[in-house]
């Protein structure tokens, strides 16, 4: 399906750099289906596992706009930005440059991990234009992300527990028996679906060559948060968001349902899904089943936003 889609690609003058963006279009358009922004997460893991969500083109009859955020990608690396660089308001501007450079004034937003952080950091300045929100997988705060792994982590065996919190303590976390347990907690947290799908071997193995952005702002790994997002919450804020917003997460998500209910508890038109039997990447565990919940939600607030006209 994603092969016979019109595809076009570009790059976007950005803070003298370039952000590099994919349209995909869909054979037969519908006049109001609205153009969706898909925010990829990490930070840093650029748009590649995130790609199959192009397929609402074809499904939901509009245009999907996927683009890799500054430093990672086919977007310029910048391995030798200082740490205070590479801000969420940083994105939020980036986001909002791609969007004008193509001339979209009316949007919905999907954002996976990081990115429905993204995303919510975006939907919280009440940007005119935002018709929805999806936040995918996303906690609302580090520190609930943090809680939220080190009670997974609880649940690993033993010795592999052990080893995590020892290595992380001497800051050897490349010994092969730290990375053994991490491969562990993503079997059971992050991808379900073995082997790993190409799309996610390939963002990872982007940011592995490149990890400037993920090692800055995340840290070494999804649970060890060292990074400069590591106090980082938008819960405070999440009043502000007038956008109508989709909560969705898995079952096993390290994305744990702590993490995620302030978007529940905080937004004033929202509404949460969570899938069975799948975790962080529910968009490639269970891809069919995720589209159509997107779908449905996208649909809903077209037909809200043509009403307005």
């Amino acid at each position: 399906m994603l092969t016979t889609m019109p595809r076009s690609t570009r790059t976007v003058p950005f803070r003298e750099h370039q952000t590099w963006v994919q349209v995909t279009t869909p054979e037969t358009a519908r006049p109001d289906a609205l153009p969706l922004f898909v925010l990829h997460g990490g930070p840093g893991m650029a748009h590649n596992y995130v790609a199959n969500i192009a397929a609402l083109a074809d499904e939901t009859g509009r245009t999907v706009i996927h683009y890799d955020q500054l430093g990672c990608g086919n977007s310029t690396h910048l391995p030798d930005a200082p740490a205070d660089f590479w801000t969420p308001e940083l994105f939020v501007d980036e986001f909002h440059t791609v969007r004008a450079a193509l001339g979209i004034e009316r949007y919905h937003v999907l954002g996976q991990s990081w990115g429905g952080m993204l995303g919510a950091e975006i939907a919280v300045r009440q940007p005119d234009g935002l018709e929805s929100l999806s936040i995918c997988n996303s906690p609302a705060s580090m520190q609930l992300w943090l809680q939220g792994a080190a009670e997974l982590r609880e649940q690993l065996p033993p010795e592999m527990l052990a080893a995590m919190l020892r290595h992380e303590a001497d800051g050897t976390v490349d010994d092969p028996a730290y990375i053994e347990a991490t491969l562990e907690f993503y079997r059971r947290h992050v991808c379900r679906v073995t082997p790993m799908p190409k799309d996610f071997a390939d963002s990872e193995a982007q940011m592995i060559a490149e990890p400037t952005v993920y090692h800055t702002m995340n840290g070494p790994n999804e649970f060890h948060v060292i990074g400069t997002l590591r106090d980082w919450s938008i819960i405070e804020r999440l009043p502000a968001i007038t956008a109508p917003v989709l909560v969705v997460a898995g079952e096993f998500d390290e994305a744990t349902p702590a993490t995620w209910q302030p978007y529940v508890d905080h937004i004033a038109d929202v509404r949460s899904h969570v899938f069975p039997d799948s975790s962080h990447c529910t968009h490639l565990e269970k891809p069919e089943e995720f589209r159509a919940v997107i779908a449905a939600f996208l649909h809903e607030h077209d037909l809200a936003a043509a009403a307005r006209v």
